[in-house]
């Protein structure tokens, strides 16, 4: 056949079905690639032509590979070394050895603290098939490694499903009747990411920016709080002068189920996501860390963070234990190059959003962690009866409302070694607890606009697949008066009150707009001095504004020369005929105390104290950034003769004055007279 000339009948067939399968290979790539612009994924469903493969298992490695993401572990470790994923070698920083890994800060009572990084001497595979691997890295405690490692046996859990883009990671720790005594002040899971590739966080909607490096951070100059450094001679000019703290980014466990980093080049995510409270200690607004400067993502089971020691888990007298922390979601996502990166973090609370909803898991194959059928529910109502408020029962609307271990009312906040369910109630306070593990527990509430917690009469035992309801359950908050006067809103943080710009040359960017965050600026506390230089805060009832005219923290007053003093801070309030021969009640919630004391006088400051709390608080929220630690309540009987006719005033003196740290935050006070019928 002569070049040019006109193809043979058969020719041209074979050249068209040649043609017209090329064009289906194209679409076929080129959907596939649409597909993957975003790796959006429904639990372990995605891409099921994907299959999960056990690449690798050596004397030192083990090698998981879906098709999506490629995970490296240390054998028998159990450490994360290395994930591959969208073009990036290792999303982790390959530079240090510790890059993915659990750990357990512990001591021997009255012995030095120590950190466990829980690495396993046995690995075993769980579950292998085309649709998911689970493996497990365990370690055996003996009484011949007391002292040197967490009296734990320890079970770490890795899954890789088919068509999820991420590692679920769960594990089980259990010690056994009469082992020795042992306090545990945190349990993690940390990755430390590529600090070539990650540099910008986002932790909420609007808590989310570029990030300074650690090398930024190391070449600083530190600030008073150990944790927190001013940025002096940054990579980026543009954080030049601004304050990290790692304690800036913290957040309520409520609102804790995903944060991660974004990579610009090319365009990837890494998220913690963590689709069930259950595990975690101290109730809804327990706050801990997040994402941070490294850059760093954790998954925080338990921590002394905000409480302090009151929140540790110790064990006594040979007392046994066992708990399932996790499953959580390591996540990757991705995006083209010509896409907004912040689509990652839309995608990521997607994601976020299907791992709640698919809360349990129904492909978890351990005994310790219970299936949806082997769960139960409650359901019941709140309300609220407080007749100087109404004559009517009140909707406990939008209250919390949670089972915990069995305790006294309010001890689930500093509750550390159980299980915790927690919901929110509707407008009506109606309320409904799913997925509740069978056992015993207290039914505890409480909700904003009212003092104190809320404990219901009766023990509650969840069995396998039952649907209690308890029916309207009615909370009589604290009383003994009508209200006479009121500061603050009894929400259980300070963040109504007065909270001060912060100093120009001790800031972060990332707070000045968001007035709901201003209380997360450095070196606040010392702000009070500026205001008050000599005489400290008068209230008068009537006259002044919580808003604007009680601080946000009662702390000592900064003197110079690292020299801090007492405040004493005044309520002055008028009655017309006060009642002598009665008892007021004057009731003071507080949302914060650090190695403080509040002592209360009344008309005469040099008087004897009619209560003091004594030496109370370890939660450091003042320092960092917390608006609240652990919520305290007092009820304090005050004589009617000690109130004149005219203006009275109550003194308010915070005793404690060694470090600027040290003070306390208030939630709420009221002034309730007499009963009178």
């Amino acid at each position: 056949m002569k070049v040019g000339a006109p193809a043979s009948k058969p020719g041209r067939i074979i050249v068209q079905v040649f043609l017209l399968q090329l064009l289906l290979l194209l679409q076929s790539v080129h959907s596939q690639r649409s597909q993957n612009k975003l790796n959006i994924t429904k639990p372990g469903q995605n891409i099921p032509a994907l299959t999960v493969q056990l690449r690798r298992v050596g004397h030192d490695t083990v090698v998981v590979d879906n098709g999506i993401v490629q995970v490296t572990f240390s054998n028998p470790e159990g450490l994360i070394t290395g994930i591959k994923y969208h073009g990036i070698d290792n999303v982790l920083d390959d530079k240090i050895d510790d890059r993915g890994y659990w750990d357990v800060v512990w001591y021997e009572p009255e012995k030095k603290q120590k950190t466990d990084k829980l690495e396993g001497t046995k690995f075993e595979i769980i579950t292998q098939n085309e649709e998911q691997i689970e493996i497990s890295f365990t370690r055996t405690w003996t009484i011949s490694r007391r002292g040197s490692l967490v009296p734990l046996n320890v079970d770490k859990r890795y899954i890789i499903r088919s068509g999820v883009s991420g590692i679920y990671m769960y594990g089980i720790l259990e010690r056994l009747e009469g082992w020795p005594d042992v306090d545990m002040d945190q349990i993690r899971i940390v990755f430390k990411l590529n600090p070539k590739k990650f540099d910008f966080m986002a932790i909420s909607d609007d808590r989310q920016r570029s990030m300074p490096s650690m090398a930024d951070r190391e070449n600083s100059k530190s600030l008073a709080y150990k944790e927190a450094v001013l940025l002096t001679n940054p990579s980026n000019p543009m954080f030049k002068g601004e304050v990290d703290d790692k304690y800036m980014y913290s957040m309520e466990d409520k609102d804790n189920n995903v944060h991660g980093w974004i990579s610009s080049d090319p365009p990837v995510g890494f998220w913690m996501i963590t689709p069930s409270d259950e595990f975690r200690l101290g109730g809804p607004i327990k706050q801990d860390l997040t994402s941070h400067a490294g850059p760093i993502t954790l998954s925080m089971f338990t921590s002394t963070h905000y409480a302090g020691k009151e929140m540790r888990m110790d064990y006594r007298n040979g007392e046994p234990w066992k708990k399932v922390f996790g499953p959580v979601l390591a996540y990757l996502n991705s995006v083209s190059p010509k896409d907004s990166t912040l689509r990652l973090w839309r995608d990521a609370k997607r994601q976020m959003a299907a791992e709640v909803k698919s809360w349990p898991y129904d492909f978890i194959t351990s005994e310790d962690y219970p299936l949806r059928h082997q769960r139960g529910t409650l359901e019941g109502q709140f309300l609220i009866k407080d007749s100087y408020v109404s004559r009517l029962k009140i909707y406990g609307k939008f209250a919390f409302v949670g089972l915990a271990p069995i305790g006294e009312a309010g001890s689930w906040q500093t509750e550390s070694k159980g299980y915790q369910f927690w919901t929110k109630a509707d407008r009506r306070g109606r309320f409904i607890i799913e997925n509740v593990r069978a056992g015993n527990y207290s039914l505890y509430a409480w909700g904003s606009g009212f003092i104190g917690d809320f404990k219901y009469e009766q023990n509650i035992t969840i069995t396998p697949g039952c649907e209690m309801n308890v029916g309207p359950i009615v909370y009589e908050p604290p009383r003994n008066g009508p209200t006479l006067w009121e500061i603050g809103v009894p929400d259980r943080t300070a963040g109504e009150f007065y909270i001060p710009d912060p100093y120009p040359t001790l800031m972060n960017k990332l707070y000045v707009n968001p007035l709901q965050d201003r209380f997360r600026q450095y070196g606040l506390w010392d702000r009070y001095a500026d205001l008050y230089p000599q005489n400290d805060l008068v209230y008068t009832i009537g006259v002044s504004d919580y808003r604007s005219d009680w601080f946000f923290a009662h702390v000592a007053r900064n003197v110079g020369n690292d020299t801090y003093q007492p405040t004493t801070w005044q309520i002055i309030f008028n009655l017309k005929s006060p009642n002598r021969f009665g008892l007021y009640t004057l009731r003071i919630a507080l949302a914060s105390a650090a190695d403080s004391e509040l002592q209360i006088r009344i008309n005469d400051p040099k008087s004897d104290a009619i209560f003091t709390t004594g030496f109370i608080g370890k939660d450091n929220a003042i320092a960092r950034h917390g608006i609240h630690g652990l919520y305290r309540l007092y009820s304090i009987d005050v004589a009617g003769n000690l109130l004149s006719v005219g203006d009275n005033t109550i003194f308010l003196t915070q005793t404690r004055s060694r470090t600027p740290f040290q003070g306390i935050m208030y939630d709420y006070i009221r002034l309730e007279s007499p009963f009178r019928t």
